[in-house]
């Protein structure tokens, strides 16, 4: 089983107590739609375990593939400087069938960000590094597509639905409590 090679620190994005028994890293990208599906069952999953479990975000966008990944990729870094990764998060992935520069923007506007400053953050490759040094990790660590998920440091290599995340979540609880 391939391991999380990157520690977890303070410039990771996470939702939930630092102190879960269990911690979920998600190496995704905003353009790929597999990780777009799989944010409800992530948001069922947060619900039912609660403060038993974190969900840390990494970005990994194949650029390739997705051209916009990256912008949005660094988009939700500009955000989250500001205090509102997550709230970006939701949006560009609630918007990602229309995922574009302009977008990218526009989304930054409603959360009450400069639209100026995002623009030039972009064109500058201000959160361009974090965004390369999240993909170099997730490429470290055995990630070569998106979702890819690792359950306390392990990746998950089933499928991403409640049902079998739930399942890894839950051994993990016991595991940790043998």
């Amino acid at each position: 089983m391939t391991q999380l090679r990157v520690p977890i620190t303070s410039l990771d994005h996470i939702q939930g107590d630092d102190n879960a028994i269990v911690t979920l890293v998600e190496y995704g990208d905003y353009e790929c739609p597999h990780c777009a599906a799989a944010q409800p069952s992530l948001e069922q999953i947060l619900a039912h375990f609660g403060n038993r479990l974190r969900l840390v975000y990494r970005h990994f966008p194949m650029v390739e593939v997705h051209p916009h990944a990256g912008a949005a990729a660094e988009a939700a870094e500009f955000a989250g400087a500001h205090g509102l990764f997550w709230q970006m998060h939701h949006a560009i992935f609630a918007n990602q069938h229309r995922l574009n520069v302009p977008l990218l923007i526009a989304l930054a506007a409603n959360l009450k960000l400069s639209p100026i400053e995002l623009r030039d953050a972009l064109a500058s490759g201000r959160f361009a590094t974090k965004v390369r040094e999240d993909f170099i990790g997730g490429v470290r660590s055995g990630v070569n597509g998106t979702p890819t998920f690792f359950v306390n440091g392990l990746r998950h290599d089933s499928p991403y639905g409640v049902a079998t995340l739930s399942s890894a979540i839950d051994q993990a609880i016991l595991g940790a409590a043998a």
